[in-house]
């Protein structure tokens, strides 16, 4: 069997079982969380978050990308959200290279221009924290949400440390 094949035999069991299909895409604790799709985070469980109560929304660092903040907005605007959780992690993987160096990479192993390809890559975990608190802040249309707070997962200890700005 498959990877994928073992994934449909587990999502098979999973919706004998299933009785939350009358849950509104409302979050009930009205928390969006922005985290890295790092996977070794299981972030409802690391938070204790079950289905309905949050909104999760994952990217390759944790990043407020264009995309993502697409998300926050729709979130607040259209389905309530009131705070924004961003967490990142450690020994993320963004923080081990440069983005130069991959759009250089890719750019000749498919001998494409990849230059206008922005990575996000960081050195420094609490400072990118700090920085995508930083651009949700920023954005006009999320300037009525109630709390914005950054934490860092420790991907040896399961524990989250809050970061202050």
């Amino acid at each position: 069997m498959t990877d994928i094949e073992s994934i449909m035999s587990q999502n098979k069991k999973y919706a004998e079982n299933f009785t939350e299909g009358n849950l509104p895409p409302h979050p009930s604790k009205k928390i969006a969380v922005l985290t890295c799709m790092d996977a070794r985070i299981s972030i409802n469980e690391a938070l204790g978050l079950k289905i309905g109560e949050a909104h999760i929304i994952r990217n390759a660092g944790g990043i407020v990308t264009d995309d993502a903040l697409r998300s926050l907005i729709i979130s607040h605007e259209l389905l309530g959200t009131e705070h924004i959780i961003v967490i990142n992690h450690t020994n993320c993987g963004m923080a081990s290279f440069r983005d130069e160096d991959l759009q250089k990479r890719i750019s000749e192993k498919y001998n494409s221009n990849a230059s206008d390809i922005k990575f996000h890559s960081f050195s420094d975990v609490e400072g990118n924290t700090r920085n995508q608190i930083n651009k949700i802040h920023s954005s006009p249309f999320l300037s009525n949400i109630t709390s914005v707070r950054g934490f860092i997962y420790d991907v040896k200890t399961g524990k989250i440390k809050e970061v202050e700005l």
